[in-house]
């Protein structure tokens, strides 16, 4: 479903201003979104049903918001560690439509040492191909020392 970058980010080699390895997505596909709504529970027909997004005003079926979400959540995942993020948040700024490729990435803003831990902060977000901004958000996540 993705492509991207993985390397294993160490303490010592970041610094503020540094950017995330990215994750781009291929394109949203409709059976993507009715395994989604599977897996979540959120079966709401505008996800899943195109004449609801007609009826409505959307123009078709949009992605689940917490989807988009979870894509910039596995780019953060993939680029700390599943076991460093402290505080994950973000917005929703626009819907995802069929087809769209989601590019999500995330810049360090802060680095600091918190109860023995070095953390560092950012800003994340997720944009289609057009570079319509989908969702903006901070993390905090702890990384590891490469010599303890």
């Amino acid at each position: 479903m993705t492509t991207h970058n993985r390397s294993a980010l160490y303490a010592e080699d970041v610094s503020v201003g540094d950017a995330l390895p990215a994750l781009t997505t291929k394109p949203v596909t409709h059976l993507q979104l009715v395994r989604y709504a599977g897996a979540s529970g959120d079966f709401n027909p505008l996800h899943t049903d195109p004449k609801v997004g007609e009826m409505i005003g959307t123009g078709g079926i949009i992605a689940h918001g917490m989807l988009i979400m979870g894509l910039v959540g596995q780019m953060l995942s993939d680029a700390v560690g599943p076991l460093a993020l402290r505080k994950f948040g973000v917005r929703f700024k626009g819907m995802t439509r069929l087809g769209d490729v989601i590019t999500c990435s995330g810049t360090i803003t802060e680095k600091s040492e918190v109860e023995g831990e070095t953390r560092i902060s950012g800003a994340v977000q997720a944009a289609d191909q057009r570079g319509d901004v989908k969702v903006i958000g901070t993390f905090t996540a702890a990384l590891p020392k490469r010599h303890t």
